[in-house]
């Protein structure tokens, strides 16, 4: 099953999203389904508030980047209960977008390695250190669980001359081949 993408100006896209257990109903299913909705949206990334869902979970499939980004070959992983324990090294600016904010890429800085510790979804505890690329794509799905969005990152320079797109974004004036919903529920 495919999820529609919640669209930027969605409340839950601002939201702190809560732990879960390994009770969580379906959680297997749902995390398939992320997967599916994830490709069929070509995004390497997908966090559950993008879904509907305030939970702290994310897939990576970095598998598309691999030719670019060696690193990123067979870098596919569900993230539950995520949390970034240090963040260091450079802040290193690349070009990002997202599924939430169809059409707009920007120019962010983010620090080139951190220290993570999740549970996959078996319930494996796991303590890693990510480096380049992997931190990149790790931290912007896990700003998702925090309520926050790239354009959060830009100057407030540049966060002015992209409000325009956002509001947008937000009416649902973007183009995406994929469904969405908006703000209203639409």
């Amino acid at each position: 099953m495919t999820y529609p993408i919640y669209v930027y100006g969605h409340p839950v896209l601002r939201k702190v999203a809560q732990d879960i257990d390994r009770n969580y109903p379906e959680l297997e299913k749902f995390i398939a389904d992320m997967f599916e909705t994830m490709y069929k949206s070509d995004g390497l990334g997908l966090a559950a508030p993008q879904v509907g869902r305030s939970v702290r979970l994310f897939v990576i499939d970095g598998e598309p980047l691999a030719e670019d980004h060696p690193e990123m070959k067979d870098f596919k992983q569900a993230f539950i209960n995520p949390k970034v324990a240090e963040r260091k090294g450079m802040k290193v600016p690349m070009n990002e977008g997202c599924l939430s904010l169809p059409g707009l890429h920007e120019e962010i800085e983010r620090e080139s390695e951190i220290h993570i510790q999740y549970y996959d979804p078996q319930w494996n505890f796991h303590d890693e250190v990510y480096n380049g690329y992997k931190a990149r794509v790790v931290l912007h799905e896990y700003d998702h669980l925090d309520g926050i969005l790239f354009t959060d990152r830009l100057s407030p320079l540049r966060r002015r001359l992209v409000k325009g797109k956002l509001n947008d974004i937000s009416r649902g004036k973007f183009d995406a081949t994929y469904r969405t919903v908006l703000p209203t529920g639409r």
